[in-house]
């Protein structure tokens, strides 16, 4: 709305040289008054862009202004009434539909026909005039039919990505809880059969080393560590297949999915200069996560607004930085909280920086750290 307002306004301003240019030489109170309330009326329809009535109204009352401005003088037709009124029934076009712009046509052509009736002219200017405005009319109406068909066109496709857009985003949950599934029970299976089959043979070998002969005792005894050690990494594997958390990069743009689905968050994520092959640690990649997922709380927390963008770069593949920038206007006032803080330590205590830059418009998060194979040198 805003773009296509300035749009007409800057139209109106080319077309209305042409009338200051040809009234300005003796303006009367008449010509002042309607101008003055036509300009006013310009100025006041982006705020009835939700009030078709009103905006109805106010492109009618601009039919009423241009007799009232150009008012045949000496029974002479004006040129400009017929260039101002083409302007006012175009930018009725635009905006309103089908009847309610049909009412300000109408009104317009009765302006016209006013015009007609009160003035000295020819039948050949008559015939111009008549056909001008029937053709004006039909190529009015033919382009609000093409409009309409565009925008029904644009609405219908809008719905249809962002329908698109859920249906993937669910896909994508119903795949994870299925791969989730999956995982609980294998882990399961792997702890009622392989664990309880260890835990058996931990007891058989403790009731053999206290029958055994004393020589045979050391050897036993290695097997019951050996089997211990098994099932251990039994249970440290059921664990991880119970871990639902994900950290590292990818664990970001799972974050960044369930915040897009559960806390309606708007997040803009792009990866720049290959930044998922970077060559980082595992306690890096999680820390990243980590300073990732605070800046994205806080934003819920204390931003006005629910976008944020986050970036992922590797600039001259020596470091790995990544941004989290959030559009909404803050205070002049900040204090680092303690979220920020463990942030920072959590980052320095991998090799990397933390800075916070904010103004009025933005706040922004930038972290920093050194890749490991850098084939640099600090001398």
């Amino acid at each position: 709305m805003k773009k296509t307002y300035f749009i007409w306004l800057a139209i109106h301003f080319i077309v209305w040289i042409l009338p200051f240019w040809g009234i300005a030489t003796d303006p009367n109170a008449r010509q002042l008054t309607g101008i003055s309330i036509f300009i006013i009326l310009l100025f006041i329809v982006p705020l009835l862009n939700n009030k078709p009535l009103l905006q109805t109204l106010t492109f009618c009352i601009q039919s009423l202004m241009a007799i009232l401005i150009f008012y045949p003088v000496d029974n002479e037709l004006s040129s400009y009434a017929i260039l101002i009124q083409s302007l006012v029934m175009a930018e009725a076009v635009f905006y309103l539909s089908r009847t309610k712009s049909l009412i300000v046509i109408a009104v317009q052509l009765v302006s016209a026909a006013v015009f007609l009736t009160i003035s000295t002219i020819t039948f050949v200017q008559l015939v111009w005039c008549a056909l001008y405005y029937l053709l004006l009319v039909a190529a009015l109406l033919y382009f609000q039919v093409i409009h309409n068909r565009e925008k029904e066109a644009r609405m219908s496709n809008e719905a249809l990505l962002e329908e698109y857009r859920k249906m993937k985003r669910q896909l994508l949950v119903e795949e994870q809880q299925a791969r989730q599934d999956e995982r609980m029970l294998i882990g399961h299976e792997i702890h009622d059969s392989v664990g309880h089959k260890l835990t058996a043979l931990l007891y058989q070998f403790e009731a053999f080393r206290l029958t055994a002969a004393e020589k045979d005792k050391e050897t036993v005894g290695k097997l019951k560590d050996l089997a211990e050690q098994s099932l251990e990494e039994t249970r440290q594997a059921v664990r991880s297949f119970k871990q639902r958390e994900v950290g590292g990069l990818q664990g970001v743009i799972q974050l960044i999915r369930k915040l897009e689905i559960e806390s309606f968050m708007k997040i803009n994520f792009s990866v720049k200069h290959g930044a998922f092959a970077a060559p980082l640690t595992g306690e890096q990649s999680f820390a990243i996560y980590r300073a990732v997922q605070e800046a994205l709380t806080n934003i819920m927390k204390h931003s006005s607004t629910r976008e944020a963008q986050v970036i992922f770069e590797t600039p001259g593949g020596s470091i790995f930085r990544f941004e989290v920038v959030n559009a909404a206007t803050h205070e002049r006032y900040f204090q680092e909280g303690f979220g920020l803080k463990a942030m920072r330590d959590r980052l320095e205590k991998v090799g990397g920086s933390l800075e916070i830059d904010y103004d009025a418009h933005r706040f922004l998060v930038r972290g920093t750290i050194r890749l490991a194979d850098w084939g640099g040198s600090d001398d």
